[in-house]
């Protein structure tokens, strides 16, 4: 941040730090030096470009820090995935300033409480607020970290030629199966590895019915 802007040197992706209300920083090994270089945005990265493999070209657009990633992270704790449906699908990204940019998808960040014991002071798992960090290589050659909801992504098989425009509103509601005071019953009371609620007793009552046992294996093939 004092000099030697423009210049390049080779690194490789280490370890990637959430600290609630700040960007992501990446730890970066660098071969040249022997070093591990630590705590840099991912603005300060560019894809490594075969064609110009000494010195990279400067991205244009050249997007700022706060158009590369979106939101600030909410959790320390974080897990990384790849989601294999999209992986090859093209990917474009809507920033804030300069339009729609596409890229290429690499992986995807996600945030959770990580510990139960300790106090949850995050939105990590508020669903209004939640928000995943699909990291993408763009085609000018920085790197992006955009929620799903700043992508597009589109299959040559699979999307039609003209795309509809979301009017979904955002998940707010905590989803839950056992739910207290379900109706269809517990299963407390049972021992039996193929158990069954009250609700269904009463209902499989209802369609009892008598096995009719053929004079040959012939008949019941046709039956």
């Amino acid at each position: 941040m004092r000099d030697g802007y423009g210049e390049y040197v080779l690194g490789y992706w280490v370890s990637i730090k959430s600290l609630p209300g700040r960007c992501f920083y990446f730890e970066t090994f660098i071969p040249s030096y022997g070093a591990l270089y630590d705590k840099l945005p991912i603005s300060a990265f560019l894809i490594w470009d075969s064609d110009h493999p000494e010195k990279p070209e400067a991205p244009t657009p050249d997007l700022p820090l706060e158009e590369l990633q979106f939101w600030n992270c909410f959790s320390y704790d974080i897990t990384t995935l790849e989601k294999n449906l999209t992986y090859t699908m093209g990917w474009e990204i809507r920033t804030k300033t300069q339009g729609s940019l596409s890229g290429e998808y690499l992986f995807t960040i996600d945030s959770f409480n990580g510990d139960r014991s300790r106090t949850d002071l995050s939105f990590a798992e508020t669903p209004d607020e939640h928000k995943s960090f699909n990291v993408i290589a763009l085609r000018n050659g920085q790197l992006a970290a955009y929620p799903n909801n700043r992508c597009r992504i589109t299959d040559p098989s699979l999307s039609p030629e003209t795309l509809h425009t979301p009017d979904f509103l955002v998940s707010t509601r905590y989803f839950n199966v056992e739910y207290p005071n379900a109706k269809w019953g517990r299963l407390g009371e049972s021992e039996e590895y193929f158990w069954e609620t009250e609700t269904e007793k009463k209902k499989v009552s209802k369609y009892k019915f008598t096995l009719y046992t053929p004079e040959s294996d012939h008949e019941a093939f046709d039956r």
